[in-house]
Parts: C-alpha cells; structure tokens; sequence
C-alpha cells in the first residue's frame, strides 16, 4: 500500500514536470537484450504498461558475469518529437544503495532505427549515482528510445557502482513529446511556423529547426533578400525575369514571366531563332531585308524590310503608296512634276508618263537648266580627267624613253671601250715580233726571245 502511494505522488509529480506533454511510449513495443530466468515476469513490455508493480530483469552482467552489456528499448511506432525520459528503476526498499549502484553508469539514446550509434545521446551517467526515480530532458526527434549500461573487465569505475552481479530492472519507462509533429508547447496545442522544414519546430518554444526554401529566422518569417532564393537564400537569381523583376525567393523562377527576348523554367534561354518577345511566344514575320531574321527582344527587323512588306514588324503587304508617295515604306515623295500632274510610279517614283515641260526624266525633280549644268559639269570634270590622265601616260612614257636611252648610251660606251682594248693588246704583240727579229743576232739566249738582253 505505502509503495502505492509512493507511485501516484511520483506519477504526479511527474506529471507537473513533463507539463502535460503526450506519454508517447505508454503500450508500445519494447526488447531488451536477454531476459532473466524470471521468465513472463521479467518482460521488456513490462517497462511500458504503467504498472509499476511489473519490471524488466535482463541477464546480469559484471565482472563475474558472462555478459558485460546490457540494452533495452521502446519502439514508439513513429518519428516524434521528445521532450522528456523517465525510468524508475526496481526499488527493493531497504537496498536502494545497492540499486542505485547497479543502475548506475547508463545511457540514453534516440534514434530512428534500433542501432544506438546512428541515434542522439541524450544522457550519459557520471560518477553520482542516479536516483532510482530518474528524468532527463531530451529535446530531439525520433522513434526509438535505448537504454543501455555496461561493467567492462578492467575500467575502474566510481565508488558506489555495483560491479556484480549488476542486474538491469526497469519497472516504468515513460517517454513525453508531443503525438503530432507540426505542434509545440507545454500542451502541444500550439502549431508550428508554416515555414518550418517539415513542419517541425523547437517543442518548447517553437522555433524552427530549418527553413522551407527561400526563408530565413527562428522562426522562418523572412524572405530571401532580392536576387537571392532557396535553401538558407544560398542560390542567386539568374534569369532575365519580366520588367527587371527579382525571382521568386522560394523556387528561383521568374512568376511573371520572361523579359522580352527570353524563355525557360528560370527565363535563362535566349530566344531561338525566328522568335521573340516575352517567353518568345511570337514568331518573326520573316520579311526582314536580306532574309535576316528579327530582332529577338523587339520582334523588329533591324535591317528594315523586304520590298513589297511594310508595318512595324515588316507583317503588312504593300497595296500602293499613298498618291504622291513611292519606295519601300512608302516614305518618299514624288517630284509632284510628271506630266499632266500625274502620279509618280509608287514603286520607283520615276514618272511613266514623262515630264512637265521644263523637267528632266526620270524623276522629273531637276530642270533642263539644271541637267544641263550638271552635263557640262560632268563633261568638264571628265575632260579634266581625261587630260590629267594623258599627262600622266606621257610623264611615264617620256620617263621609260630617257631610261632606256641611258641604258643604250652606256652600252654603247662598253662597246667602244672593249674595241680599244682589243686593237692595243694586237698592237703590242705586233710590236714584240719586230723586236724580237730586229735584235736576235746580237743576243740569243738559250731559252729564246723572252729572254733577250737589250743594250742601250
């Protein structure tokens, strides 16, 4: 009866510290590592069936023990959002030292599988022994919940922990959050910021744990800066959106479409050819002057027109010019002097019927005195430049002449100087025999004229 009464005022105050979160772990499926020869007794699921006449006794572990750890764990059935772990361990009344030294050097963890190290440590035992009502806050998100406490040979633990047999016995394990995900506060009744990444938030106060794309703050209420979108406003607006404007901050494209000229998801595509306009949804007219194709932003023909089309963007076949007017857009004006003041030609703007009297053809826009200065002109200017060419012609022929009158001087000279050389060398020879003959019976040498002597 006095243990009774003892677990309703703990149950109480427990409930004052949990401030009315969710029991997430009441009924669910539990295991542990072995259980004791305690048998149906001893069971994981009796940690979670709010009975806390009914405790878990696993195999015991120590350094006389064959088995040196020990687990246990709650399956909640789904990812929730923590905010408290509570164990009350067995309590034998008048061995609660002893109880708390086995209890003594565990661990807390979450996670969302049954695999301890993926999970979050939320509590490890230091050198204090633990109360045998214990409870931690653990403020994270996930499924399963893990107890887990060893005695390994040769670790020197603090005094007071239990080193065998060290029995694990877990009369009641309650975990508190909040059922719902997208709720916070002490009575889960307050939903979380709409921009919250999944929708989850901070179980206290409610700030959020990340940001949906293209927000920033705690609490995910402030747009990217323009120019910027995404996740944490990471990403820089590319496109050539409509009118200059920035993106959207959240998804990065241009929401009321292209510039003029561009296309694509984020307006980064030029326009193909042949098209323009916003989201290049309109096609060239094709008439553009010298089959070039219009202008991708305006839609115009920048070269101007083909003949025969006319309009803004070259789009409208020509029916005739205005009375007066003539060309391709129609944009000059006859000489109003063509014979019985009639109409220039809307194409060519000559007059086909001729001339007033007075008035050159074709055009009719000069008068006799005025064609007839510009003949003369003409042929003046071209006598000039038939003159200047003749000038020309005759400087470079009368040049051509003296050179070669030059060359055939110094040929001339050449030959004349060779000439001379010829006689004089026969000359000397001629010479040398008569000598030779004059004295040769008064000295002859043995090696002939050559060597002759001479005495004066």
């Amino acid at each position: 009866m006095l243990i009774k009464t003892v677990w309703i005022i703990l149950t109480f105050f427990n409930i004052i510290v949990t401030k009315g979160y969710d029991d997430l772990s009441a009924n669910k499926v539990a295991q542990q590592y072995k259980t004791s020869i305690c048998n149906l007794l001893c069971v994981a699921d009796n940690a979670v069936d709010r009975d806390i006449q009914t405790c878990t006794r696993t195999e015991d572990i120590g350094t006389t023990s064959i088995e040196k750890s020990t687990w246990w764990y709650v399956d909640l059935g789904g990812v929730y959002n923590l905010y408290n772990i509570r164990i009350q361990f067995k309590d034998y009344g008048g061995y609660t030292m002893r109880q708390r030294g086995r209890f003594a050097g565990f661990s807390l963890y979450v996670s969302n599988t049954t695999d301890r190290h993926m999970g979050h440590l939320c509590y490890k035992d230091g050198p204090q022994l633990p109360p045998l009502d214990f409870n931690t806050n653990c403020i994270t998100r996930g499924r399963y919940v893990i107890f887990y406490n060893e005695r390994l040979p040769g670790t020197t633990y603090p005094i007071g922990y239990e080193l065998a047999p060290v029995f694990t016995q877990l009369c009641e394990v309650t975990v508190t959050g909040c059922s719902s995900s997208d709720v916070y506060g002490e009575n889960c009744d307050k939903v979380c910021p709409d921009n919250c990444q999944g929708r989850r938030c901070d179980i206290i106060n409610g700030t959020c744990l990340s940001c949906t794309p293209g927000w920033l703050g705690v609490h995910c209420d402030k747009a990217c800066p323009v120019g910027y979108y995404g996740l944490q406003c990471e990403s820089k607006c590319v496109g050539q959106c409509k009118d200059s404007v920035g993106c959207n901050h959240t998804t990065g494209m241009c929401d009321n479409g292209c510039d003029d000229g561009w296309t694509g998801s984020n307006c980064i595509k030029e326009c193909p050819l042949g098209n323009h306009g916003p989201d290049c949804v309109y096609k060239c007219s094709g008439k553009c002057l010298g089959g070039v194709v219009c202008n991708r932003t305006t839609g115009k023909c920048d070269t101007g027109c083909d003949i025969g089309y006319t309009g803004e963007l070259c789009e409208a076949v020509m029916t005739g010019c205005e009375i007066g007017t003539f060309g391709k857009s129609c944009t000059n004006q006859c000489s109003g002097h063509c014979l019985d003041n009639l109409p220039c030609n809307p194409t060519t703007g000559h007059c086909d019927s001729g001339c007033d009297s007075g008035y050159v053809e074709p055009f009719c826009n000069k008068t006799e005195l005025e064609s007839n200065a510009l003949m003369d002109s003409c042929n003046e200017q071209s006598y000039i430049a038939g003159l200047s060419v003749l000038v020309i012609i005759c400087f470079v022929l009368g040049n051509v002449c003296i050179f070669l009158m030059w060359k055939y001087y110094r040929l001339v000279k050449k030959m004349q100087s060779l000439q001379y050389i010829s006689i004089i060398r026969t000359s000397t020879q001629d010479n040398n025999a008569d000598n030779c003959q004059q004295y040769e019976e008064l000295h002859i040498s043995e090696n002939g004229c050559p060597n002759i002597e001479f005495r004066h």
